[in-house]
């Protein structure tokens, strides 16, 4: 009969099922499944580990009752023991900090990310340092690194949705609608659907006295999805407006 598959190979093979279903097809429950499946194959497979982490850290955006972040961070830190110099996981690791409020350990993993020079993506590393900043009130460092995420990469319109939100809590608000607005004209994949974007730019033409923008963009927003936090907070808003 035919010989039974090495665990480790069918581990690769649910591993790339995974990142297919996950990336070219958006099925994030799917790719989890198979995700899993690659983990317990083989236990020493550090990529299906890492991609548990950024699934698990996937419906936390999507869904916050589908939030899991102590397995995001249980793969994350798996996937780093086993592979030490493996940067993207480093960075993962991080963001799970930052989503559990430890926004201090999270600065202490990205400091040295931001330093290497072999990290191929330095605009998340600089771009999550300013997000850990903004979450310890430090606004001027936080500010600072935002600005130098998108010099490495002006394409990466997160890091003008943050740089607003800095620049948002220190009042400055024509700043802050400036990197709101260059947010959502990014021509790059998601950014004109960043729905954080246009609650955070109604938000601040709200406070600016311009109503009517802020109506177009908080309506935008809802019209997004009303499932999200964001969605939401623009409903709210936007009842209050009328």
């Amino acid at each position: 009969g035919p010989r039974p598959q090495d665990p480790s190979r069918q581990s690769e093979s649910e591993y790339d099922i995974a990142r297919d279903l996950w990336l070219r097809r958006g099925q994030t429950r799917e790719a989890l499944e198979h995700a899993l499946k690659a983990v317990e194959l083989d236990d020493e497979n550090a990529d299906a580990a890492h991609l548990c982490a950024l699934l698990y850290l996937d419906f936390c955006s999507q869904n916050r009752d589908e939030c899991r972040l102590g397995e995001a961070e249980k793969h994350a830190r798996r996937a780093l023991k086993l592979r030490p110099d493996y940067r993207e996981a480093r960075n993962t690791l991080a963001v799970v900090m930052i989503h559990q409020k430890k926004a201090s350990a999270a600065v202490e993993l990205l400091k040295p990310l931001t330093e290497d020079i072999l990290y191929q993506t330095p605009e998340n590393a600089w771009g999550y340092l300013g997000w850990a900043y903004l979450e310890l009130g430090q606004l001027d460092p936080a500010t600072d690194r935002h600005r130098r995420s998108l010099a490495a990469q002006p394409q990466f319109c997160v890091g003008n949705y943050r740089l607003g939100l800095a620049h948002e809590r220190k009042g400055e608000l024509g700043a802050a609608l400036t990197a709101f607005t260059k947010a959502l004209e990014t021509e790059a994949p998601g950014c004109k659907a960043l729905q954080e974007a246009w609650a955070g730019r109604g938000r601040v033409s709200f406070r600016a006295g311009n109503v009517d923008s802020a109506r177009a963009d908080l309506a935008h927003c809802v019209k997004l999805s009303e499932a999200t936090s964001a969605g939401k907070e623009c409903r709210s808003m936007l009842s209050k407006l009328k």
